[in-house]
């Protein structure tokens, strides 16, 4: 009887009844006897000098069992660029002076949470405070102050990419753009705030458990940071309430309670205040871009020179991979001919800005899409025929960054318009209605090897055993995008087991096979689901060999693991049950077991990813005119993901990056005032709830990739970015209004609207 496949097909998640039920542990969910609780003093100050700090009162209080500061730790910087050492720049515990408000300068341990929050206030701090650098300008300004002494002019990094012509791009071009766009700082609003639990052995090895996406990450960097050698370091990762990017990095709570824990010899654990996390958690790079684009009088693009400064705070963080994507995607998508990019990422006192959903691509495709909107209008085309006569094809190549392969990019365009009458709604919306486009491309994977590993990019072992059953190990990381499921489906998949037969152990360093880099850049389904195959692969040429010996046959490729069988292809009697083909192997070996360790790492290291992503949003709004108001109606999304191996996971990743989007658009804004976040609170900091969603129509179009695992890519990061732009098109599409700045509020269009009462009613724009 033939079994049901597990690719392609919608499965349920395998950690949703753990979910549901509320028995899946997070990391402030565990408990150890003895364990003490810890808590950081943050810096008040954005820009200090530390003359002394007093721990004397604190350390008296009852029930406080250490207090710590940069003096009792040892003094190894860090950070997850360890390709280029200048850039780590990180202490655990400010040395010498702090950088933003919120910069931690002491960790303490007592018996209970409430104790440890009362002794911070007992810690004294003798700061001498120094000026303040909050935006780009001050801080690369001739004679500012060096918030890292060794950084002239505040700027830690740059990159540069130049290619083509473009003087004589921009010589040819009929219309030029040139435009100035600046991007806010945003929170991840994960819903679990970062947790760290550490606990010492009578040798002094460490155990953490952590709220992390990249479990090896934190294994190696913390092994550094204690002199300790990596494997006297073991990560745990248990249920993570959401990443986005915002747990890839060692951090000071992971550091304080591995030290602690060894200095006391019990278990302590850190939990951050959702305050801690607005204020003084990763955030999305601010950014200012500006961006000149030159085109043909009928709309062919000539050239495109981006320069952009990153706001990274007081740390480098991941400012690097963002300087370094931002350039790279503004060449993507399009095909032009000329590129020149400049990028620049400056140090202010403003919190440190690190990775985050769609990393560099929401920031790069904003300012694109709007271009390209804006020379739709000023050119007379419509913004989908722009786009189609622009659009990137299988086989376009952008020198050391990109060869496209397979690219649905055209077939998205269609699909969208074809979806949302486009041609008809643009021309014959009512005022105060808007529809506007936008697009995006995106990385699957990534091939540079920022954190200077040795080990594979990712990695998988398969233990099969006598019964049927089969163990998965892996680095991988899932932080609720359902990676665990589609990992079992694609090892299910190609033994021809049922899901159900499957049983994955995750993200832990001691127990999994080294090499897994975590869970960012879309990477985990394409890049462990390649390491699987290469595993199963190892597998099957094992069974095929015993069944080939039993049924007297040599031909070892006519043989297919199928509907919990290893059989020869078309001859269904000639067929041995999986775990007893496990067995056979087992017997010829004397009893050693069938394990096999698959790997992948990119073969083309001289480009950023193996592959790419491509898509197109269209969005509807409503504005009132009278407050200004915009209310998005709904959604329609085009994805070109490959072949989707759980389609219902898709279109919830999907879902997802749009109500992301749509924060990023309309509601979501850091306030900040000299240092300071106003609004740290969910009261205050509004992501969009399930009542402010639109409707959502999406679809996968494309056919499957070569380079992935059952022909997947990207599917879970690249249709957070053109939500934004579609919205802000849809927005002047109503009003008007043209937004070069996020999120666009109900007082910006009010404010145009009563100068602009009229604008965009005769609907100027026509296909």
């Amino acid at each position: 009887m033939s079994q049901k496949p597990c690719i392609g097909v919608n499965v349920p998640r395998v950690d949703a009844w753990d979910k549901a039920t509320g028995t899946a542990q997070y990391t402030d969910d565990l408990s150890l006897p003895g364990m003490l609780h810890g808590a950081l003093k943050r810096s008040p100050l954005p820009h200090a000098r530390i003359r002394a700090i007093d721990t004397s009162r604190a350390r008296a209080l009852p029930g406080v069992k250490a207090v710590i500061t940069s003096a009792d730790l040892p003094r190894v910087r860090y950070g997850n660029w360890r390709f280029s050492p200048n850039t780590q720049d990180e202490y655990a515990l400010a040395v010498d002076k702090v950088r933003f408000v919120g910069d931690p300068v002491a960790a303490v341990a007592a018996v209970d949470r409430d104790t440890a929050i009362e002794a911070l206030d007992l810690i004294q701090v003798d700061f001498e405070e120094l000026p303040g650098l909050f935006d780009l300008d001050a801080a690369m300004a001739e004679g500012a102050p060096r918030i890292h002494e060794e950084t002239a002019g505040n700027v830690s990094v740059t990159r540069e990419i130049d290619y083509g012509d473009l003087a004589a791009g921009f010589a040819r071009a009929d219309y030029v753009r040139d435009d100035v766009y600046l991007m806010p700082p945003v929170s991840h609003a994960y819903l679990e705030p970062c947790s760290s639990l550490a606990q010492a052995d009578s040798l002094g090895r460490i155990t953490l458990w952590t709220s992390t996406q990249t479990p090896y990450i934190v294994q190696c960097l913390l092994a550094s940071v204690l002199g300790l050698r990596e494997n006297e370091v073991r990560v745990i990762k248990p249920y993570v309430g959401g990443g986005f990017g915002g747990k890839m990095e060692l951090r000071s709570w992971d550091v304080c309670a591995a030290f602690l824990a060894r200095l006391l010899g019990k278990p302590v654990k850190f939990t951050q205040t959702r305050d801690e996390e607005i204020c003084a958690g990763r955030r999305r790079h601010p950014m200012r871009l500006r961006s000149r684009v030159g085109f043909t009088k009928d709309g062919l693009l000539l050239a495109k020179e981006l320069i952009v400064h990153l706001d990274g705070g007081a740390y480098n963080s991941m400012g690097p991979t963002a300087t370094f994507l931002v350039g790279n995607l503004g060449a993507m998508l399009y095909r032009y001919p000329a590129y020149r990019y400049r990028g620049f990422h400056v140090y202010t006192n403003n919190p440190p800005a690190g990775a985050m959903r769609g990393f560099g691509a929401p920031q790069a495709f904003f300012v694109a899409e709007g271009q390209m909107n804006e020379a739709s209008a000023d050119l007379g085309i419509d913004p989908i025929d722009i786009r189609l006569k622009n659009a990137m094809h299988p086989g376009d190549k952008i020198r050391g960054f990109a060869t496209i392969g397979s690219c649905a990019f055209t077939e998205c365009l269609e699909r969208v318009a074809e979806m949302s009458e486009w041609r008809r709604q643009r021309r014959e919306m009512r005022p105060g209605r808007g529809i506007g486009v936008g697009c995006y491309s995106f990385v699957t994977g990534g091939n540079f090897n920022w954190f200077d590993t040795k080990y594979p990019f990712s990695a998988a072992e398969v233990r099969a055993y006598a019964d049927g059953a089969v163990h998965l190990l892996t680095m991988a990381a899932d932080i609720g995008q359902g990676s665990d499921t589609v990992l079992q489906q694609i090892l299910a998949e190609d033994l021809g087991l049922r899901l159900a037969d499957v049983t994955l152990y995750a993200a832990d360093t001691s127990l999994s096979p080294k090499g897994d880099l975590g869970t960012w850049a879309s990477r985990v389904t394409f890049m462990v689901g390649n390491a699987i195959l290469d595993a199963t692969r190892q597998i099957k040429e094992e069974l095929f060999k015993v069944v080939a010996l039993k049924f007297d046959t040599n031909v070892v490729h006519s043989f297919e693991c199928k509907d919990g069988m290893v059989r020869v292809k078309g001859r269904p009697e000639k067929a041995v049950p999986f775990g007893e083909a496990v067995a056979m192997v087992q017997s010829l070996r004397r009893g050693e077991p069938l394990i096999a360790r698959g790997s992948y790492t990119p073969r083309d290291m001289g480009l950023v990813a193996p592959t790419y992503s491509f898509g197109a949003q269209v969005a509807e709004v409503e504005v009132d005119r009278d407050t200004g108001r915009v209310r998005v109606t709904r959604i329609h999304t085009a994805h070109d993901c490959g072949r989707p191996l759980n389609p219902q996971a898709v279109e919830g990743q999907v879902e997802g990056c749009v109500q992301m989007g749509l924060g990023y658009a309309l509601t979501e804004e850091l306030v900040m005032r000299q240092g300071r976040t106003l609004n740290a609170s969910f009261l205050d900091y509004k992501i969009p709830g399930a009542l402010d969603m639109p409707g959502i129509d999406s679809v996968c179009v494309g056919g499957p990739e070569p380079k992935g695992p059952f022909g997947a890519k990207e599917s879970g990061e690249g249709p957070v970015s053109p939500t934004a732009p579609a919205i802000a098109e849809a927005v002047w599409h109503a009003t008007g209004y043209r937004a070069r700045r996020l999120p666009i509020t109900a007082e910006q269009v009010l404010r145009h609207l009563e100068t602009n009462p009229t604008a965009n009613d005769d609907r100027r724009v026509k296909p």
